[in-house]
């Protein structure tokens, strides 16, 4: 079985909307590969950036080679603000695995790119931050994936 490394840093946002009138917002992500919850890691709150958040934090999956070759496999980040009565959602970017991927082999395999914050299929406010860089293509043999990975999930390709 082919697949890659896919390592993302959410950098920053910038001027997302204010969901909280009251204290301070402290905005973190949910992000995901698809629609498949098993692949969903956090990043930690930033606690004083506000409506611009900086998190600077890295991510590390491994996807199936077939993910980087059909539109319909998503990169999901999920932007929420951490409270105490329930998180509040802010936003979120959709970006497809393999818009990613054609557009970072052209320059090296790496990229740092900015999307807009939409709710749902709307725009919203603001502005997302990330860099992503792709490994180089590896086979596994099925049988040792998935005595030793998590993620198995993302190899049902």
């Amino acid at each position: 079985m082919d697949c890659r490394k896919f390592k993302i840093t959410l950098l920053s946002a910038n001027d997302l909307e204010d969901v909280r009138k009251l204290f301070k917002m402290k905005v973190y992500a949910r992000v995901s590969i698809g629609s498949n919850p098993e692949t969903e890691k956090r990043t930690p709150p930033d606690k004083h950036g506000e409506v611009n958040p900086a998190w600077n934090f890295t991510l590390n999956y491994t996807i199936n080679e077939t993910m980087l070759h059909d539109y319909n496999n998503t990169l999901v980040i999920k932007l929420y603000c951490k409270r105490k009565l329930g998180d509040r959602y802010v936003g979120e970017v959709h970006a497809s695995m393999k818009d990613l991927f054609d557009y970072s082999k052209q320059i090296g395999g790496s990229a740092v790119v900015t999307h807009p914050v939409l709710k749902g299929s709307v725009p919203s406010q603001g502005v997302l931050r990330f860099s992503y860089k792709f490994g180089e293509k590896v086979s596994i043999d099925k049988q040792l994936l998935i005595d030793n990975i998590d993620d198995w999930s993302l190899f049902k390709g």
